[in-house]
Order: C-alpha cells, then sequence, then structure tokens
C-alpha cells in the first residue's frame, strides 16, 4: 500500500495549496521502496554542473586566474622580461590637497621608498602641500629613500588621465637631478 502512495505522489506531484495548482516540493521522490525507506533524491535549483569549471576541478567563484581567448597566443619577449630588466616603477599621485609619489617593485608589489606631503616631517616644512615647490621637495625625499634602499634606476608611465607636465613632471625632474634614472613612456 505505501508503495501504491508513494507511486501517486511521484506521478501527480503534491499539492502545496491545495486545489488545482500543482506546486511540486524541491525533493523528488524515487518510485521504489528499500528496506521500508523512501529513498528522496535533493534536487537543487541550479544543478551540480552549473557550479563547475569546464574541467569539474573547483566552483566558479574560486577561479584565480583569467582564461586566455587565445591560449596559443604569443607572448613577446620584451613583455616577459620587462618586469625584470625593470623591475621598479615609479607612482606620482597629485590631488588638490597634497601629493605622494612611490617607488613600487614590479616583480613583488612591495613599495620600496614612499613620499608624501601628508607626512607629518614633511608637512610642517612646507608652505604649501600641492604646489610645485612641494612636488620638488617630495622628489628630492624620495630620492634620498631609494638611494638608501639601493634603487637607481626606475620608469614611469603616467596614467591615462594624466599628461606628462606641471606638477608631475615636477616631481619626475627632481628625482632625475638628485641621482635617479628614470625612463619615461608616453604612449
Amino acid at each position: 500500500m505505501l508503495k501504491h502512495v508513494l507511486g501517486k505522489v511521484c506521478n501527480r506531484g503534491v499539492n502545496a495549496y491545495g486545489g488545482d495548482k500543482f506546486r511540486p516540493y524541491l525533493y523528488v521522490l524515487t518510485s521504489d521502496v528499500h528496506n521500508g525507506q523512501v529513498h528522496c533524491a535533493p534536487r537543487s535549483f541550479f544543478g551540480v554542473e552549473d557550479f563547475l569549471d569546464d574541467d569539474n576541478s573547483r566552483p566558479y567563484t574560486y577561479q584565480k586566474e583569467k582564461k586566455s581567448k587565445n591560449p596559443n597566443k604569443h607572448v613577446s619577449f620584451k613583455q616577459r622580461t620587462v618586469a625584470y630588466m625593470e623591475p621598479f616603477t615609479l607612482d606620482v599621485f597629485i590631488s588638490k590637497r597634497f601629493v605622494s609619489a612611490s617607488l613600487t617593485h614590479r616583480v613583488t608589489s612591495k613599495q620600496v621608498a614612499v613620499a608624501g606631503t601628508n607626512s607629518k616631517d614633511i608637512k610642517a616644512a612646507l608652505k604649501s602641500r600641492s604646489d610645485i615647490p612641494a612636488c620638488l621637495a617630495i622628489g628630492r625625499i624620495l630620492a634620498d629613500r631609494a638611494r638608501e634602499a639601493d634603487v637607481y634606476t626606475a620608469s614611469y608611465t603616467p596614467r591615462d588621465r594624466d599628461k606628462f607636465e606641471g606638477k608631475i613632471r615636477a616631481v619626475v625632474q627632481s628625482l632625475i637631478d638628485n641621482g635617479i634614472d628614470v625612463k619615461v613612456y608616453l604612449d
């Protein structure tokens, strides 16, 4: 009798609200009974295959690297070695209130030398924190700190919105004048 009732439930479904509307539950009952117990198979909304990568290795939320659209694409020698040949990059940030610059190692992403007009020692000595003399002072201090860390070369590529003139040029020129060789890449 239990097998007969379960067969009707599996064929017709279970009415959640009664009446003519059919509202199946999330558990689908199998049609056979084994050892007096009903086998229920939980059914997910999306299915397991939606949460796996192409190679069924890990969930899609844990992807660590992007897959290349063209895996056979040739990467030039310069693209592979530029991070090691010119390991230090200069980053200059200028806002209305302050100026900051840093030298960063490309491979390890560690900041080797940092200087900014917001620091206490520089803030007291400057008349204004965002004018050209402040930019020159930041370049001089950054060059001293870079020499202490044995960094004598760096590369600089301006951001898309930045033009290589005015305050940014003053910081880079101050670095060059104080003994740091800066290669500027303008696109």
